[in-house]
């Protein structure tokens, strides 16, 4: 038996889950997020507002979408109260990153040109300083996704570890060329 599959979802007071057919649809303070389900398993509400995710038999399918089902239908529950958040950090003399509303950025990183980045719908910007952003929204995937983008934009390097960085990520450093 799966261990995350079998473990019941806890539904906090002010969400409401709605399941129809096999479209699990979570209302919350924050928003709205709605996941449909794969065929074999399938979602009850329990009594106490408890949600489980049973599956029909052990087949090697059927045991690999329950824990993934049971923890993207707990990821929604926990974006629609608290939400997610991804911090970077920007390491470079010159690099920086400014504010231009709650859903776009600009970057100084390097380049010749600033960087303009708009935000996905769903998602806003916290900039804490020239150096350290924030990226927050309801839904656990678009967040991750979008701090990935804004990674992209200039990879840390493993020289002098230059570049934008996930808050925390040690970043591998490599040793020069031995001068004489």
């Amino acid at each position: 038996m799966s261990r995350i599959g079998k473990l019941p979802i806890p539904v906090p007071s002010g969400v409401d889950v709605a399941i129809a057919e096999s479209l699990v649809t979570v209302k919350g303070p924050k928003g709205t997020l709605s996941h449909s389900v794969a065929e074999p398993i399938t979602v009850e509400k329990g009594e106490d507002g408890i949600l489980e995710v049973k599956r029909p038999n052990d087949e090697r399918e059927s045991r690999s979408l329950h824990g993934l089902t049971r923890t993207l239908i707990n990821n929604m529950v926990v974006g629609v109260t608290d939400g997610y958040e991804k911090k970077l950090e920007i390491v470079g003399v010159g690099y920086r990153v400014l504010s231009k509303g709650p859903t776009q950025l600009e970057f100084q990183l390097g380049y010749s040109h600033s960087i303009v980045f708009d935000a996905p719908e769903g998602i806003t910007f916290t900039v804490e300083g020239p150096t350290k952003l924030g990226v927050q929204g309801i839904d656990k995937q678009l967040v991750g996704e979008t701090a990935a983008k804004i990674r992209k934009l200039r990879k840390p390097e493993p020289y002098k570890g230059k570049g934008v960085r996930y808050a925390g990520e040690h970043i591998r450093r490599k040793v020069g060329k031995a001068g004489k």
